[in-house]
């Protein structure tokens, strides 16, 4: 890789960082499984720079991201089945909208790994059902489910909270 394309990668995550960071964190749960997640997608996404220069890095690095998450729970399921964020302390906010904010994440970190990928996808990421079950490689019925299941046990979670999970 030479100067100008090194100048034009890091240009490309310094100003896509944050974003790509913020998707991380939501499918891990956490701030350094998120850096974690973000690094390990940037180590192969930057082999094949000179190819996706010009098409979508941005894209391809969200495509690397949602699948290598897919395989860390697949090798965790492997293991032993344990909630993610178990350990986490939530802590208080008093800025406006920061209970049902801090209320939200500790409800994602009680749905399943594959439950909180489908709502990052499908709400966050305002991702089709389609492209959700190419990204996840399972079906479109089974991103249907998913999403069921997660919206319901959302709602379980917080009742009183007026989320717009509506698709």
């Amino acid at each position: 890789m030479d100067d100008d394309e090194r100048a034009v990668l890091a240009e490309f995550v310094a100003s896509r960082a944050p974003a790509l960071m913020r998707v991380a964190y939501l499918l891990t749960g956490d701030r350094s499984s998120a850096e974690d997640l973000f690094q390990s997608a940037l180590a192969k996404m930057i082999p094949r720079w000179r190819s996706i220069r010009h098409s979508d890095p941005e894209g391809y690095l969200r495509v690397v991201m949602y699948r290598e998450q897919v395989s860390w729970w697949r090798r965790l399921r492997r293991r032993r089945n344990l909630p993610v964020g178990a350990g986490d302390s939530v802590v208080t906010d008093p800025s406006a909208g920061s209970d049902l904010r801090l209320a939200l994440r500790a409800a994602l970190c009680q749905l399943t790994p594959a439950q909180r990928a489908v709502v990052v996808l499908r709400y966050y990421e305002d991702l089709p059902e389609a492209e959700v079950a190419e990204l996840l490689d399972c079906s479109v019925g089974t991103v249907r489910s998913r999403t069921h299941r997660a919206v319901s046990r959302l709602r379980q979670l917080l009742p009183n909270a007026e989320l717009e999970l509506k698709r």
